[in-house]
Formats: C-alpha cells, sequence, structure tokens
C-alpha cells in the first residue's frame, strides 16, 4: 500500500491487486505493532545455531521448528547459516539500519501530508534483559548503531522503570535494557486502510477478491498478469506478495530466497493501565514484542518455520500469555485475540527491493518481521528507481543481484 501511495503520487497509473478483501488481512494484519528503526538486526547472528539448540529444549522457545521434505526450507536454512557470522552479521545489519532510518524519514513525511492517524507513538522501544549475559551481549548491537548514527541509551534497572513505569512492579525480573528513542509503534491495520484511501484519492485502482495466477512474459518484458477474472496487461508489475512471491517468480526461472517464517500474536484489551506499558518492550528471553495500542495490548513474536501452515498452536498461545503477564498483567488475556501470520524471511535479514532480470518486473518482499519499519522506505526508492530517478539512499546490496 505504501509503494502505490509513492507511485501514484510520482504521477503513475497504479493497479492494486489482491487475493483479499480489503487491504492488509495477512501478515500485516494484527503484527506486533512496532516500527523498529533502531531495533532492527537480521536474524542470522553469530552464536544463533548454538542458541537454536538450546532453544530446542526450551519450555517458551522463541524458536521453533518443524522440519520437513521441503527444498526450499533446507535451502534457505543452509543459507541462512552461512550469513550467522561475524563477517557477515555487521553487513546485513547496515543494510538494514540504512533502509529502517530512511523509512523512520519517510514515514514522517507520509504523515504530514496526509494527516492519518493509526494509535501510533513516538515513545521509543526497549529491549529488556533479564540476564547480565544478555546485556553484555548487545555490545555488537550498540557498535553497529554508533556506525549508522542511530541514537541508542543503555539502561540500567532503574532507568528502565523511569522509562516504562510499569515495570517497577517486576523489577527483580530484569537487569537493564537498550533504548532505541527514535523507535515507533501504532496499529498497522488502521494505517494501511487509512493510507488506501489516500492512494485513492490519487487514482489508485483496487482488484480485491482477485487471484493472480502468473506472470506474462514476452520477449525478454513482463507484458501484465493472468488471474482468476482474466488478463491485466502493464508496462510494469511489481511483485510484493510477502512468503508468496518466491511461487509467482519460480516459473520464470527466478529463484528469490524468501521462506514463511511464521510469527503469533494476541491482542489483549487492557484491564489496569498502571500494570500495562507506554510504548514497546522487546522481551530478550522470549523474541516478544509487547505493544501499546491505544487500550489495547499487542504481544507478538517467535518463529516457527513451518512452511505455508498458519494453524494456531496452543504451546504458542501459552508463550505470549506468559511473556506479557509476567511483565505486564494489565491485560485480560481471556479476552484477546489470537492470531497467525506468515512473514517473508530472507536468509541475510535485508529485504529485497528492485530490478530482475526480465524487463520491467520488479521486486518489494522479503522484509521478515520488518515489513511496517522498512515499507515506506522500500516504497520511496522503488518508486525513485521504477520513475528513472536517482534514490536518495544508496540501494546497494538491496536487490536480488545480490544472491547471484
Amino acid at each position: 500500500m505504501t509503494f502505490a501511495y509513492q507511485l501514484a503520487k510520482a504521477g503513475h497509473d497504479v493497479t492494486v491487486v489482491d487475493r483479499q478483501k480489503a487491504p492488509a488481512l495477512e501478515t500485516s494484519y494484527t503484527n506486533a505493532g512496532e516500527v523498529s528503526f533502531g531495533y532492527c538486526s537480521p536474524w542470522a547472528a553469530p552464536g544463533i545455531p548454538q542458541k537454536a539448540l538450546k532453544w530446542i529444549f526450551m519450555r517458551h522457545a522463541p524458536l521453533i521448528l518443524r522440519p520437513k521434505l521441503d527444498a526450499a526450507m533446507v535451502s534457505w536454512l543452509f543459507k541462512m547459516l552461512s550469513n550467522c557470522t561475524s563477517e557477515r552479521y555487521p553487513i546485513n545489519k547496515s543494510r538494514m539500519l540504512r533502509l529502517a532510518d530512511y523509512s523512520r524519514q519517510t514515514l514522517a513525511d507520509v504523515r504530514k501530508e496526509t494527516g492519518i492517524r493509526y494509535d501510533e507513538r513516538m515513545k521509543g522501544t526497549l529491549q529488556l534483559f533479564r540476564t547480565q549475559q544478555q546485556l553484555d551481549a548487545c555490545a555488537k548491537d550498540m557498535k553497529a548503531l554508533a556506525a549508522d548514527g542511530i541514537p541508542y541509551r543503555l539502561l540500567g534497572r532503574d532507568d528502565c522503570t523511569h522509562f516504562e513505569p510499569a515495570l517497577t512492579h517486576v523489577r527483580e525480573k530484569f537487569v537493564g535494557g537498550l533504548l532505541t528513542p527514535m523507535d515507533e509503534t501504532g496499529d498497522c491495520f488502521k494505517f494501511a486502510n487509512a493510507l488506501a484511501e489516500k492512494a485513492g484519492k490519487f487514482g489508485v485502482r483496487f482488484l480485491f477478491n482477485t487471484v493472480i495466477q502468473g506472470l506474462n512474459v514476452e520477449a525478454g518484458r513482463v507484458r501484465g498478469i493472468t488471474t482468476d477474472r482474466g488478463r491485466l496487461d502493464a508496462d510494469i508489475i511489481v511483485v510484493a506478495l510477502g512468503s508468496f512471491s518466491p511461487l509467482l517468480l519460480k516459473p520464470l526461472g527466478i529463484k528469490l530466497p524468501v521462506y514463511p517464517v511464521k510469527g503469533y500474536s494476541l491482542t489483549i484489551p487492557i484491564a489496569d493501565a498502571s500494570r500495562a506499558p507506554e510504548s514497546t518492550i522487546m522481551d530478550e528471553t522470549y523474541k516478544i514484542a509487547i505493544t501499546r495500542l491505544g487500550d489495547r495490548i499487542r504481544v507478538g513474536g517467535m518463529a516457527e518455520i513451518s512452511g505455508y501452515t498458519n494453524d494456531l498452536g496452543e504451546a504458542r498461545r501459552r508463550t505470549l500469555e506468559h511473556s506479557v503477564t509476567d511483565l505486564f498483567p494489565g491485560g485480560d488475556v481471556s479476552k484477546a485475540l489470537f492470531w497467525s501470520g506468515l512473514r517473508p524471511m530472507t536468509p541475510d535479514g535485508t529485504p529485497v527491493i528492485g530490478a530482475t532480470r526480465i524487463a520491467g518486473l520488479f521486486l518489494n518482499t522479503g522484509h521478515g518481521t520488518l515489513g511496517w519499519t522498512m515499507s515506506t522506505g522500500s516504497a520511496k526508492v522503488l518508486s525513485d528507481i521504477v520513475s528513472g530517478k536517482a534514490p536518495e539512499i544508496d540501494v546497494h546490496g538491496l536487490a536480488i543481484s545480490r544472491y547471484a
């Protein structure tokens, strides 16, 4: 939706094709609510393979692997492991931070241009460490943040409770935290629908309830798409189908290393505001985000590698409930909405934005857990590329060509 808005604003004739009946009804529907410009790291990091082995035996594990005979899964896992090195981590994180910081600027521009509201708050993200080992390990993240000029503060226990007063009740359960004050929060579903209305006023046409069946390519150039409602011709096609992007590209011989990593969320009505968060807490032990959205708490997290499945396992719900009630027992979990979505993850964490080897065919996908965080920056970068303009940031390492 952000890309359609930017393209239309640049003067293009834009049509959005979506199999759902309205905007943001898949992975964006009830995501964690974070817009994490500073808390922005690749899952592939040094030490992750060892941690993954330990997580297997945890009751409330942040990572769940359900292996199956799936060549795409095996290939993606090996590529991810190859990025879990001290050499690759700073390269990948720097690319992500570059795009995220640009998104911070472009999101502010979109807010100013449109005046849309979406339960937004600009109070930062607190990465909460329950152990001294976690606190010590954040040194590499602070180094990467400093290298890219992203503001941060290392907080002790008292500073954490000053930032999030409700943590005063559970101060014995953590040792400190890392604050990224430029981060924001908000309801992505509300944002996407409000922006769709604005895009419509720029002339964007929406084809909802329409299933894309394939891409039409002639003489090395994309000419349109085939849908369940007929053929749609176009000069340029942008594939932004999240986890399903590789399935559409595979018949063209384009190997896009994006794989679905399922996340879960709870949306909980606040019963006691004094025991609820003010912004976003990232519970480092369980990799779960706890976010304030108006009169609700959104709890989102975990990474389940199980293919294209959207079942709702009760064990995953118990993990979310454990994290939020342990820190913020101010919500009524008995009334919570339980949900899951498929995050489109690349093995190196950086999304795939830019041209392909087929003329007129572009990609905007693979944003993983940071789809909303990077959305407005990705949209502006790709809109400039499609419009023949030089992007305002360095785009090296963002296109699919980096996997060649």
